[in-house]
């Protein structure tokens, strides 16, 4: 973190700070994530006077637009995205002012000198300080691209003593080699403290409530071990298809789409140790920390710690769904998976022998992010003659999304004459408990970009220790000539999956 700035969890002390003035620019501003998501969420930061005076977004892409068709499309599409109640016309136009746009081709060095003269004007119109914060939004083969002319235009460095720093969206990379491909180019031009490699998942207020509901309570920590927890499940389900992603998805895959990035950064929340202070280094080292405690996968293990499976068609009478391989433009003989889950051990003092079982999916049964930790049965069945069945073991879930929130079960006494015992839920929602709507996770996530607070954005050693962990599984997955284990749309996933846990007689927690 750069000197001077405090990290996110700090800020509910009171420390609100807005962005020093600075320019945006958004590389694949055509794109729908622009559209969908990093409009709105400037949008959003500006509606709460957290963008200094003078701020400023330049689109870049390929298809030719004039500033004020830029402004036109973005309008219409921040209606569309922002609820509606907050879109107000007189501070769009306000936000509108700082919207410029510059026609960039990676093929074109022409439209990157424009770009710098765009910028250099910028500066001295709206005095954004010669500050800037490149976002890249465009596919991940133009990653590169966009890099090297950044660097040949002498952009990577600010001409006025500002800031400059660097945003790659995900996948950041498909396997290890070509992660560590990526880190050596990106830091062949700006350094490590520059770039902000990033997962919207961090952004999320309940994923960084993680943090605090560990460290900030007494009750859970003393019970957050090997001696008191069977195992942990995080989900990440999702109950669409691939939609008009087909052409991305083949390429990616459940895996790379969501285990090697989202989950993972999950399960390295749940299980690090407490980091001796909030700063951006001690977080990320405590992470980086679990990931390199993680038993490694040899060849022979895939079979047994690994599930991969594709949605088939399926549906009722009244409306058929398509199965994965007649997607718009999906192979139809493709192999690629749309469910992923791994049985993963952390071989360290806290958590060994603790199985963390990771699954994520396209047209499960509905759409939710959740991390179960279910503790170990009462060692003294001192009810067994008369509790009405098997107790249940105490699982406490941390709800991601949709329903942020917390519950806790327990058993309990029915109330009458005799003994008979049920799990019962203590729940706490954040709807519920504050008046304030969580920020969206790429408002938190562009406004700590501009903060040069990294906390909640992955550093380059762990991308690179995912992939080495995860790798090998793609590579076995890769090898495997049968086909690929099919699951019904609204399941829970394939058969194998299931089989995953019943080998050590547990089950899928369903949400």
């Amino acid at each position: 973190m750069e000197p001077g700035l405090t990290n996110p969890l700090n800020q509910g002390l009171g420390l609100r700070r807005s962005a020093d003035p600075c320019t945006i620019v958004i590389f694949g501003a055509s794109g729908d994530l622009t559209k969908r998501k990093l409009i709105p969420a400037l949008y959003s930061l500006a509606r709460k006077n957290l963008l200094a005076s003078g701020f400023s977004i330049v689109g870049a892409a390929r298809t030719p637009m004039r500033h004020d068709e830029f402004r036109e499309t973005m309008c219409k599409a921040n209606k569309r995205f922002t609820d509606a109640g907050l879109v107000h016309d007189i501070m769009w136009q306000n936000f509108a002012e700082g919207l410029f746009y510059n026609t960039t081709d990676t093929k074109s060095k022409e439209s990157y000198e424009q770009l710098r003269q765009l910028l250099d004007e910028i500066d001295k119109k709206r005095g954004t300080l010669g500050n800037r914060l490149f976002f890249i939004a465009t596919p991940p083969n133009m990653f590169t691209g966009v890099i090297q002319r950044l660097h040949e235009l002498g952009l990577n460095k600010s001409p006025d003593g500002g800031w400059t720093r660097i945003v790659i969206e995900k996948p950041f990379g498909l396997d290890l080699a070509s992660a560590k491909q990526l880190n050596r180019e990106v830091l062949k031009v700006f350094a490590e403290n520059q770039v902000y490699r990033i997962d919207h998942y961090l952004g999320k207020e309940t994923v960084q409530n993680i943090m605090v509901f560990r460290f900030a309570n007494g009750i859970f920590e003393p019970l957050w071990n090997r001696h008191y927890i069977d195992h942990v499940q995080i989900t990440a389900a999702e109950s669409i298809g691939v939609e008009s992603r087909g052409e991305y998805y083949e390429q990616s895959g459940a895996f790379r789409d969501m285990i090697q990035n989202h989950v993972m950064q999950l399960l390295a929340l749940v299980a690090m140790e407490p980091p001796v202070s909030l700063d951006t280094d001690a977080v990320r080292n405590e992470k980086i920390k679990v990931l390199q405690a993680i038993r490694p996968f040899s060849p022979a293990d895939v079979d047994r710690y690994a599930v991969r499976g594709q949605y088939s068609p399926g549906g009722t009478a009244l409306t058929q769904l398509k199965g994965y391989r007649q997607e718009l433009n999906i192979n139809p003989h493709s192999t690629t998976e749309t469910y992923a889950a791994l049985k993963l051990f952390i071989d360290n003092w806290r958590w060994a022998n603790v199985p963390f079982y990771l699954r994520s999916g396209k047209r499960l049964d509905k759409r939710v992010t959740e991390i179960a930790i279910q503790f170990k049965k009462a060692p003294h069945r001192l009810f067994k003659d008369n509790a009405g069945g098997p107790l249940e073991s105490n699982i406490l879930v941390l709800q991601i999304q949709p329903d942020e929130g917390i519950s806790l079960s327990f058993n309990s006494k029915i109330p009458g004459q005799f003994i008979n015992i049920r799990p019962v839920n203590m729940a706490f929602r954040y709807a519920e408990s504050f008046s304030q709507k969580s920020p969206e996770a790429y408002a938190r996530l562009l406004l700590d970009a501009m903060l040069g607070d990294s906390s909640l954005y992955a550093r380059g050693d762990m991308v690179e220790k995912t992939w080495e962990l995860l790798t090998p599984v793609l590579e076995a997955w890769q090898q495997f000539t049968q086909e690929i284990p099919q699951y019904e749309p609204g399941s829970w996933g394939p058969r194998e999956a299931d089989e995953l846990l019943e080998r050590d007689q547990r089950r899928w927690r369903q949400p």
